[in-house]
């Protein structure tokens, strides 16, 4: 017992030391977000501890444990610190002037941030429900009907497609389809952000019309190039190997610069995998780590991942810049696509501050290595308005670090905005079988069920996003009555009940 409260009062001391540290990053957030800052300061401080043998301990003397204080880090280790001193016979009562917030205090700041981002009053649901327009949406507003009335609170306008009239002709339907339902859905727009893709791919034969692909095997080279004009010669055997390199050229090219020798390269969502193993001016040759057993064929507009590579590009690109304007007048919330640093949260709202005192909400998208490394710092940075969030754009996200890894770094994105108070947006495939083929499978109810710990979820577009629109309302309202963040709430469960009065009339009998 002494040995636990010797670690817990060296966990004390070390957010002590962190103090002023955490005091001063409070100081340049906005006020709405001050003891958030504080807060988070305090977790990443608490977790650079290994916790596993306090848990263990703790939980032994039925005391609460650290397992979830993400939102009121200090209050929880004061709070625990103090039992366990009574329990070893001291009566302790720290005269301490550290300003914190406390469990209830904390989930009531999580909910006034997840209101002011979402401009929403209270609703029979908790969680909101984001829906990716359909390209029809700008020419059909029945569609936007239909979905408004369905359950969508956010109608969400990918920016990477379609045209500014298409965009401004969905944002129009959104605006007069709500105010006919009178109902409330805010317009969420995603810049595109630097998307670095294959260039043309276009392979003559004699007789035939031109051959759209290349097909890579494992073993083979490929050389991507910063040359837009590249031909794509290619010289097979007889056994159809690939007697001569093919080149392909890359829509950015400045990442040729940034990469570097042994980084990996991932095309098409994956699907193929390539090492850099030589670097020419211009030019970087790759060799096929791995492809499909026949081959895997690479076409041109396939995104190109650089999980390794820490690149010298703009997350904010000119294109971006152009449309900025436009999303300002149309939109209630802006999605930053391909975020990195807090350098690129501050250019983002140097751009916005251009156009006056713009109170747009801002969502911050998670969907590469970089950016996850750096949530914290982005996070701080971000602290300096008072409606943002994150998106955890599971999709880009699972290529660049693995899917292996996408379920424990999800919950850690998790956790570290539950820290900051930060309200979450769970994306990218949620019940994607169903709103496409209309069929829903068990792993998919699984993931919508756990997608409840989220202020928002995001649905894709499909010929069935209504089936999924509605399923996922159903879930999400059953799910908010069991859980809350990481916490199980702890209703009266009815099946409780009845097996008690089961096992009553057994002893009776």
């Amino acid at each position: 017992m002494k040995q636990l409260e010797k670690n817990l009062v060296g966990l004390y001391r070390s957010l002590l030391n962190k103090e002023f540290t955490a005091k001063q990053v409070g100081e340049r957030a906005h006020s709405d977000y001050r003891l958030s800052a504080i807060n988070l300061v305090r977790y990443i401080t608490l977790r650079n501890h290994d916790l596993r043998n306090v848990h263990d301990h703790l939980s032994e003397l039925g005391v609460s444990s650290l397992r979830s204080c993400e939102s009121y880090v200090m209050h929880n280790v004061l709070s625990v610190l103090k039992i366990v001193k009574k329990l070893n016979g001291e009566d302790w009562n720290p005269n301490s002037t550290v300003e914190m917030v406390g469990y209830k205090g904390s989930k009531k700041l999580l909910r006034k941030h997840a209101r002011q981002l979402f401009d929403s009053k209270k609703n029979d649901r908790l969680t909101r429900i984001m829906v990716t327009l359909p390209k029809e949406a700008a020419t059909d507003p029945q569609i936007v009907a239909e979905l408004i009335a369905g359950g969508m609170e956010v109608a969400r306008v990918n920016l990477s497609k379609g045209s500014r009239e298409e965009w401004s002709a969905m944002a129009s339907h959104v605006r007069s389809e709500a105010e006919r339902l009178g109902k409330t859905c805010l317009i969420y727009m995603d810049l595109a952000g630097p998307k670095v893709r294959t260039g043309p791919i276009s392979i003559s034969r004699e007789g035939k019309s031109p051959q759209k692909f290349i097909r890579l095997h494992k073993g083979d080279h490929l050389v991507l190039s910063s040359d837009e004009l590249i031909v794509n010669d290619i010289v097979y055997g007889a056994r159809g190997e690939l007697l001569q390199f093919p080149s392909v050229s890359v829509t950015l090219p400045s990442i040729i610069q940034d990469v570097k020798l042994g980084d990996r390269v991932l095309c098409d969502g994956g699907k193929l995998e390539a090492k850099v193993i030589k670097k020419r001016p211009g030019e970087l040759e790759v060799i096929i780590t791995n492809a499909k057993k026949k081959g895997t064929k690479l076409r041109s507009g396939k995104a190109i991942n650089l999980p390794d590579s820490e690149l010298s590009v703009s997350s904010l690109t000119s294109h971006d810049i152009a449309n900025l304007p436009l999303v300002l007048e149309l939109a209630d919330i802006v999605g930053y696509s391909f975020v990195r640093t807090e350098a690129d949260v501050a250019n983002l709202y140097r751009e916005i501050s251009k156009y006056g005192d713009s109170d747009i909400g801002v969502v911050f998208k998670i969907e590469n290595q970089e950016a996850f490394e750096n949530l914290p710092m982005m996070l701080l940075e971000a602290m300096k308005r008072p409606r943002i969030g994150v998106m955890i754009a599971r999709g880009e996200l699972a290529v660049e670090i693995g899917p292996e890894r996408i379920a424990e770094v999800q919950d850690q994105i998790m956790w570290i905005c539950e820290a900051a108070h930060i309200p979450v947006i769970w994306a990218t495939q949620v019940l994607d079988n169903l709103a496409k083929t209309g069929q829903v499978t068990k792993a998919g109810i699984t993931d919508a069920a756990k997608s409840a710990r989220a202020e928002c979820v995001m649905l894709n577009d499909g010929p069935y996003v209504t089936d999924a629109l509605s399923l996922l309302s159903k879930i999400l309202t059953k799910m908010e009555g069991h859980t809350s963040k990481k916490k199980s709430v702890m209703r009266a469960l009815k099946i409780s009940a009845k097996n008690i009065d089961r096992l009553g009339r057994q002893v009776q009998n």
